[in-house]
């Protein structure tokens, strides 16, 4: 263990600059920029409110935000996983020339899709005040949710980049499964239409949901239950650990499916 830690050490300088480099490559010739990191939720949110807030009837004041929470969430996952899935083919010219540890190039993609995501994390501020809720001390449940966010998307992400080195198919696979957890995790509708019909079941054991309702109970004032608080944070730390013993038994065979 020491020695990945003092590899890892040893290369965090090229670890920064590919997140810079992802940050200003997703950005380049766009007029707006970083702005659109707040645009798209924002506009998403409108969007889903008044379509999804009319066919379900919701007078709730606070359905905005309850929307905007699990967008954030949901994004960034969605984002940071597909770039990571596809970020070791990205890049076979440089493996193919350079050694480095090549669990730089999905950690990368999380890491920078994560500060695009903080940054994006502005916009509650407004919506906050629109939908006049005044965050109390469970605001500290948006940080442990983003904390589990990331350590969950990380061991996802990782394993998906090497799935996609061997499997070229996994990329249009895994967008197909993000449509379905987008579907599966309360985003754009409320959770008591089923826990009624009986299937809370899909959010209980679906660790998007569980993070988004950590994020909601934060900005709304209530505390989720412990299963919600820990499920997700035991699954991504075990997602991690295989991603990265996946790297290390695969990744001397990369350059033969690149």
């Amino acid at each position: 263990m020491k020695k990945y830690i003092v590899g890892f050490l040893d290369y965090r300088y090229l670890l920064k600059e590919l997140v810079v480099k992802g940050i200003r490559l997703k950005y380049r010739r766009s007029y707006l920029g970083i702005i659109w990191s707040l645009l798209e939720p924002l506009l998403t949110t409108v969007v889903i409110v008044v379509i999804f807030g009319t066919l379900f009837n919701r007078d709730d004041p606070h359905f905005p935000l309850y929307v905007l929470c699990g967008r954030l969430i949901y994004g960034f996952f969605s984002a940071a996983t597909r770039g990571a899935c596809r970020s070791v083919r990205a890049n076979a010219s440089m493996i193919k020339k350079v050694y480095v540890p090549k669990y730089l190039y999905p950690l990368s993609n999380v890491l920078f899709n994560f500060i695009i995501s903080g940054i994006s994390l502005i916009i509650l501020i407004p919506v906050t005040i629109y939908c006049r809720v005044l965050p109390d001390w469970h605001i500290w449940l948006v940080l442990w949710s983003v904390f589990v966010a990331l350590i969950f998307t990380i061991g996802t992400g990782l394993i998906l980049s090497v799935l996609d080195v061997f499997f070229r198919d996994v990329e249009y696979l895994w967008g197909v499964v993000l449509t379905l957890i987008s579907y599966m995790s309360a985003i754009m509708y409320p959770v008591d239409r089923l826990v009624k019909s009986g299937y809370f079941w899909i959010l209980k054991y679906n660790p998007i949901y569980c993070m988004i309702d950590i994020f909601r109970g934060g900005m709304l004032g209530y505390t989720p239950s412990l299963w919600e608080m820990f499920f997700p944070l035991v699954l991504g730390l075990l997602l991690l650990a295989a991603g990265f013993y996946v790297f290390k038994k695969k990744q001397d065979e990369f350059i033969l499916h690149l």
